[in-house]
């Protein structure tokens, strides 16, 4: 992110993907500050429409439309299930095989989500995919593919498996990973946020808009930690 302006991924056909960068809202919220949307806006120089949101801490591929047909037209298959999203994430433990979590959500306490409990009135249907991609001695990168658009589903579901992320102020570990804390040497941090990615996004062809899949490479704070767990062995 040069100068406050994300990098573009892709642009065309009246859609535009940037590579969000951990820390920066998609929509100005109660604490103030820039958000990804204005800083667009400002830099095009006309109005941008947000399709989907990924939460402050995780990065990745997120998607704007650039008029208000295809605003429309992408929204409904986000909320229909069309459109695929893969995430990387960084978690504790050894996660050694596929799974299905199908596991209903519902609010819990100061902002936080939590699985429901049979029964439980409010819950909502919640299911995620998680694959391991590699695996070290207390940790793995893993891709979770959410198949419902639940607040902080993917981060739950992987605490319900019991793996949570490796940071996450919410719902593990609130200190930053240092160097050492990942099989190195030194005290630099490594990780100060939660570190999930969202890593490639795929959408079906729509009136006006051809079916593309875009992926944004993992940021450089999760490829460091990477680098670390397997030089660790």
């Amino acid at each position: 992110m040069s100068g406050g302006v994300p990098r573009v991924l892709f642009e065309g056909a009246g859609v535009m993907v940037v590579d969000k960068p951990a820390g920066v809202l998609v929509i100005p919220g109660r604490e103030g500050g820039p958000s990804l949307r204005d800083t667009l806006e400002a830099s095009l120089g006309r109005k941008v429409f947000v399709v989907h949101r990924l939460d402050r801490d995780t990065s990745g591929a997120l998607v704007f439309a650039l008029d208000a047909g295809v605003h429309r037209a992408l929204s409904q298959a986000f909320e229909a299930g069309k459109v695929r999203k893969r995430y990387r994430a960084l978690v504790e433990g050894r996660l050694e095989a596929p799974q299905l979590v199908d596991a209903p959500l519902v609010a819990g306490r100061k902002g936080r989500m939590r699985v429901a409990k049979p029964e439980e009135p409010d819950a909502k249907p919640s299911r995620t995919r998680v694959r391991p991609v590699e695996t070290f001695a207390s940790a793995s990168l893993v891709e979770a593919e959410p198949l419902t658009g639940r607040t902080h589903q993917i981060r739950v579901h992987l605490l319900s498996l019991g793996h949570p992320l490796l940071v996450d102020h919410q719902y593990g570990r609130e200190a930053p990973l240092t160097e050492a804390d990942l099989g190195g040497q030194g005290t630099r941090e490594v990780l100060t946020r939660t570190p999930l990615h969202a890593a490639r996004v795929e959408w079906p062809a729509l009136p006006g808009l051809p079916a593309r899949g875009v992926d944004a490479p993992l940021p450089a704070d999760m490829q460091r930690a990477l680098e670390l767990l397997r030089a660790a062995g």
